[in-house]
């Protein structure tokens, strides 16, 4: 027999919990998906200079992201299965996988809040690199130039926060467009923008994950009684 009285009501609060799940999911997929062709992030870090490769630290964590959406839409869909039918085997896989996903995002949570000032910082010493490269002429300046232009246009910035690295582009018309000179007075420097770029995106990956988390805590609580009263009521 099916569960009835206030066990009937978790069913159904849990169902109303695993679809919410399941859209955190599509919507952690569809912005990780987002960060991962966003323009400004795409121009940056496909950037090669010489044999060397931009930093790609950041989407590192992108894919684990789109990993998590997607496991997360299943995981979602299979906890509303199992709480429609009442199946005690469904919501103890449920749980299991509910489990598996909070220890990873935690993993996850503690690996970007090791590596946010470190993606960033790659980010800013590759730049650094070409701009000297660049301003200097040494070999494979052309590749160099295009490197930094690249970072001028897609960040509408100029120059380093060092002494040599602020003042030398503005007055080069092959490295700054002349219009980021109104950048450069108003101290936008490039340093700062790349921090700018990388702390926003950041941001919203955890916020996302604080909502998820939390999420994730109440249906584990949620399917554990349910599981128990449908227990209970077979025996009855």
């Amino acid at each position: 027999m099916g569960v009835e009285g206030c066990t009937k009501c978790i069913k159904y609060l849990l169902f109303v919990f695993n679809f919410i799940f399941w859209l955190a999911g599509g919507i952690i997929l569809g912005v990780a998906l987002w960060l991962r062709h966003d323009s400004q992030t795409t121009n940056i870090l496909y950037l090669q200079l010489g044999d060397k490769q931009a930093p790609n630290t950041f989407y590192v964590g992108i894919y684990i992201l789109i990993a998590v959406g997607a496991v997360m839409m299943f995981v979602g869909f299979l906890g509303c299965y199992g709480a429609i039918q009442e199946s005690q085997c469904l919501l103890g896989t449920f749980f299991t996988c509910l489990v598996i996903l909070f220890a990873c995002e935690v993993a996850a949570g503690i690996w970007g809040f090791v590596n946010k000032d470190q993606i960033a910082k790659d980010v800013k010493q590759f730049y650094d690199q070409a701009l000297q490269q660049a301003l200097m002429g040494e070999s494979d300046a052309s590749n160099a130039k295009a490197v930094v232009k690249t970072f001028h246009e897609t960040l509408d910035c100029c120059g380093s926060d060092t002494l040599t690295g602020t003042f030398t582009p503005v007055w080069r018309d092959d490295l700054c467009r002349k219009d980021t000179v109104k950048s450069f007075l108003e101290n936008t420097n490039c340093h700062k923008k790349i921090d700018e770029l990388f702390s926003g995106k950041l941001y919203l990956i955890g916020i996302a994950a604080v909502v998820v988390a939390v999420i994730m805590i109440f249906e584990m609580i949620l399917s554990m009684v349910l599981c128990c009263g449908i227990r209970n009521s077979s025996v009855y």
